[in-house]
């Protein structure tokens, strides 16, 4: 009987829950009391952003000498650190639009969740390239603004300055992409509350005071569709632009035309890890393992399965073009990164990108919360050294061996990383706090189609089809 069984969709939605259950469930994570673990957690998260604050502050007042930064390697942990952020906030809009275009009903579960990480992840990119320019107070130059100080003007080849518009356009998008989903569920935690509190009165302001009538869901449905549109192109073509930062250079390792398909995938990859990491975090804390399934997690193990091959192809691509280009500086570039000095870098990329995510292939692996939870912290430390690699084992050993030298960051460049972890995790823990973590509308929507008592409907009316009575005898 089973060779010809057509299996029924695991369920999305557990615990036979219902409309008003749902909302019970995922509205008393911002109605409740205070959670010790949570307020723990924000705690320390705020005293590691004021840290890194502080570090930024020490890199104004006495400049990027206090950085690592040296005559071959200028860039150092800050580029790195910012393509690493961008690349972490693709995901969120990726999951949501992608998804939602192509009708994906699983991502109900976690696209909330991956939209606020794009917005603080864009967040601390862009403190990056700031701060890089040492006279911090410089940077309204960057932004192509009319200016009475003369014959200035950007200049309108340089990748940078693309990325201002690349960035600042994704950031506008991503933004109203993330609010637009969130209006039905203030309107649902407003009528929670009592009518003509303080707390009435936020979530009507914030909901646009919504009552959900047909028209206002026509109207939400236009413009979700409308927004996840103009961002699905977005996703990809801003990584492509930060990828130009590199590509459009001269340096050996830098010049090559992979690198954009390259970033894309590797962005769409860390981003998903990053989503992995925060979404098995709040379904514990905050109760959600109806909501956030096994059935989720394995869907992302497959999207980051997929993402790390993708990756993976590129980086043994690189390796066979610098060979077949015939050029010495190219396959000198990748044989330093081989086996050089910084190899261990190298191999810790290869070893987290293209090795580890290949266990996904095994379904027990996939769904297993334990080593997914794993392998997303493996696979953005993968990333991470990814963007060192590129950057750094390309430029401490140029052309001249007489300028090469070693690189070493500073406890300023650490502390600025380590500062950017402490603002998004503050800004995540806030945003759990007085926000949804799961878009309660939309798990409502599935609910009849996706939850696990519609699921046994549809298996009984299996069961009792003479199709299936003819096939079990």
């Amino acid at each position: 009987m089973s060779h010809f069984e057509s299996p029924l969709r695991e369920p999305l939605i557990t615990g036979n829950k219902t409309w008003k259950k749902i909302t019970d469930d995922i509205v008393v994570n911002t109605t409740g009391d205070i959670k010790p673990l949570w307020l723990i957690a924000t705690l320390i998260s705020a005293a590691v952003a004021a840290f890194g604050v502080f570090c930024i502050g020490w890199e104004v007042c006495y400049g990027i000498g206090t950085w690592g930064a040296n005559k071959t390697v200028g860039w150092a942990w800050d580029i790195t650190n910012f393509v690493w952020w961008i690349g972490i906030g693709h995901a969120g809009t990726l999951i949501s639009a992608i998804l939602l275009l192509f009708r994906q009903k699983w991502r109900t579960g976690v696209n909330r969740a991956a939209e606020a990480m794009t917005i603080f992840a864009v967040v601390c990119a862009g403190l990056f390239p700031v701060f890089h320019m040492g006279r911090v107070w410089d940077a309204f130059f960057i932004f192509p603004l009319p200016n009475t100080r003369g014959p200035l003007w950007q200049n309108f080849n340089s990748p940078l300055l693309w990325d201002v518009f690349a960035i600042s356009t994704y950031f506008s998008v991503s933004l109203l992409f993330w609010y637009t989903g969130l209006v039905p569920d203030f309107g649902t935690i407003r009528d929670q509350a009592k009518p003509g509190s303080i707390r009435w009165k936020i979530y009507n302001v914030l909901s646009f005071g919504w009552v959900g009538e047909a028209k206002h869901w026509e109207r939400w449905e236009s413009l979700s569709l409308i927004l996840a549109g103009l961002s699905t192109p977005l996703v990809l073509s801003v990584h492509t632009i930060v990828s130009f930062d590199f590509a459009t250079s001269i340096v050996p390792g830098w010049h090559t035309t992979i690198l954009p398909p390259y970033f894309v995938a590797g962005a769409i990859f860390s981003g998903f890890a990053m989503v992995l990491t925060l979404m098995l975090v709040a379904r514990k804390v905050m109760n959600l393992e109806d909501y956030i399934t096994i059935a989720h997690v394995e869907s992302m193990n497959k999207i980051l399965l997929l993402t790390g091959s993708m990756v993976g192809t590129a980086y043994l691509t690189e390796l066979f073009v610098a060979w077949y280009s015939g050029s010495m500086y190219e396959q000198y570039a990748f044989a330093n990164r081989a086996l050089g000095p910084l190899a261990w870098s190298y191999w810790t990329m290869m070893f987290c990108n293209l090795i580890f995510p290949q266990f996904f292939w095994s379904k027990k692996l996939r769904r297993s919360i334990a080593f997914t939870f794993f392998t997303s912290i493996v696979v953005n430390i993968g990333m991470w050294f990814e963007r060192f690699v590129i950057i750094v084992t390309s430029l401490y050993r140029d052309y001249l061996p007489s300028s090469w030298i070693d690189y070493r960051p500073t406890w300023v460049e650490v502390g600025i990383y380590v500062g950017t972890g402490g603002i998004f995790m503050t800004l995540f823990l806030l945003f759990s706090r007085f926000f949804p973590v799961v878009a309660i509308a939309e798990v409502k929507s599935i609910l009849k189609i996706s939850g696990d008592q519609a699921r046994a409907e549809q298996w009984d009316e299996v069961k009792d089809d003479d199709v299936y009575k003819t096939l079990e005898k």
